[in-house]
C-alpha cells in the first residue's frame, strides 16, 4: 500500500482510435462494458492510491461522466485542464503540479491496464535515489513496440523505435516521477517525456532516471484493434464471451448479435444480424439491417454512419 497521489493521462486525442474518438475520449471507452477510466481508478484504488488527478483536452464531459469525483470508487478525483492545446507526457504533469501537491507522484497513462505491483514500484524508486522509476516488462513484440534501454544497472540510457528495440523493454504505462523533473518547464508548453525531457535529463544527470522490471500484465488500447482485443479479454475473465453492453441498451428478441461491443443507450430492432461490430453510443439499428465487422456511429440527423472495423 503507498500514500502517494497519482496523476493519470488522460488528456490525448486517440488518433489512431478513430472513429470511436470522436464518440468518446479514449480512457472513457467502455472495455467490457466498464470505462477504461473506472478501471485504471479502481486499480489505483485497489493498491491504496486514492488521491487521483486527471488531465483533460479532448472530449473532456466523456471522462468527467464516467468518473466524475471518484467518490462511488473509493478515490478524490481532481481535474487539471489543459486548453487550447494538448500538453504531452511532460507537458500535461507540468500544468497539473499546483493540483496534485506533491513531492512524488505515480504518473499513469490513460491507456494501459496492467496489474503493476505499485507499492514494490515505489519501493525500487526510494532504493535508488532515482528522480522517475518506470515500470517495464521485456520488450517480447520488438517489431511492434518500441522499446526503453537499461545499461547493466537499470539506469535509463534511452529509447528505439519498433523494428529496431529487440533486448529492449516494454514501458507498462506507469511511472513514479518527482514533481522537480517537470517544475522547470514552462508552463502551458507542450513537451514529451520519453526522447524529450528525460533524454534531457539523463544527459545533465546520468542514472536520474531509473526501470524496474517486472513480470507484470498489460493491456493496450492505442489502436481499434488493441481495443478490441483487450475489450474481448476482460469480457472472457467476466464471463461475457460473445457480447458486452452498456446502459440502457434495447436489443429486440428476434434480432442476431454476436461478438459485438455495444455502447451506452443503443437500440437493436427487429431482425437485425451484427456480428464483430462495435456500436458507439446513440446507435439505432434500423429494423432488418445486417452488419459485419462494422463500426457503427450515430449520425446527427439520427441515421447510422458506419465504418470498417479492421481487425
Amino acid at each position: 500500500m503507498t500514500d502517494s497521489p497519482a496523476l493519470i493521462l488522460t488528456a490525448g486525442l486517440g488518433t489512431r482510435l478513430r472513429p470511436l474518438t470522436e464518440v468518446r475520449a479514449k480512457p472513457a471507452m467502455p472495455v467490457a462494458g466498464e470505462p477504461l477510466i473506472r478501471r485504471i481508478v479502481g486499480g489505483l484504488v485497489s493498491q491504496g492510491v486514492t488521491d487521483i488527478v486527471l488531465n483533460l483536452h479532448h472530449r473532456p464531459e466523456t471522462i468527467a461522466a464516467a468518473i466524475g469525483d471518484g467518490s462511488d470508487l473509493g478515490a478524490r478525483v481532481r481535474y487539471s485542464w489543459e486548453q487550447p492545446a494538448v500538453l504531452g507526457a511532460a507537458g500535461g504533469p507540468r500544468q497539473a503540479l499546483s493540483i496534485i501537491g506533491a513531492e512524488t507522484f505515480f504518473l499513469c497513462n490513460g491507456d494501459t491496464l496492467t496489474d503493476v505491483d505499485l507499492a514494490a514500484l515505489d519501493r525500487a524508486h526510494q532504493s535508488t535515489g532515482a528522480s522517475v522509476t518506470i515500470a517495464l516488462v521485456p520488450n517480447r513484440q520488438p517489431n511492434r513496440y518500441g522499446g526503453v534501454l537499461l545499461d547493466a544497472e537499470r539506469r535509463y540510457t534511452g529509447s528505439v523505435p519498433r523494428g529496431r528495440a529487440e533486448g529492449s523493454y516494454h514501458f507498462i504505462g506507469v511511472q513514479v516521477v518527482a514533481a522537480s523533473v517537470f517544475a522547470p518547464l514552462p508552463a502551458g508548453q507542450p513537451a514529451d517525456s520519453i526522447g524529450g525531457v528525460y533524454d534531457a535529463l539523463i544527459t545533465r544527470q546520468p542514472g536520474a532516471i531509473h526501470g524496474f522490471v517486472c513480470d507484470a500484465a498489460f493491456w493496450d488500447v492505442g489502436t481499434v484493434a488493441d481495443y478490441w482485443s483487450t475489450s474481448w479479454s476482460f469480457a472472457q475473465a467476466e464471463g461475457r464471451p460473445d457480447i458486452t453492453c452498456g446502459r440502457r441498451v434495447r436489443i429486440d428478441p428476434t434480432a442476431r448479435v454476436s461478438r459485438s461491443i455495444v455502447w451506452d443507450d443503443v437500440e437493436i430492432a427487429r431482425d437485425c444480424v451484427v456480428d464483430e461490430c462495435v456500436i458507439t453510443d446513440g446507435v439505432r439499428v434500423p429494423r432488418g439491417s445486417s452488419y459485419r465487422r462494422t463500426i457503427l456511429l450515430a449520425a446527427a440527423d439520427g441515421a447510422v454512419r458506419t465504418a470498417p472495423l479492421s481487425l
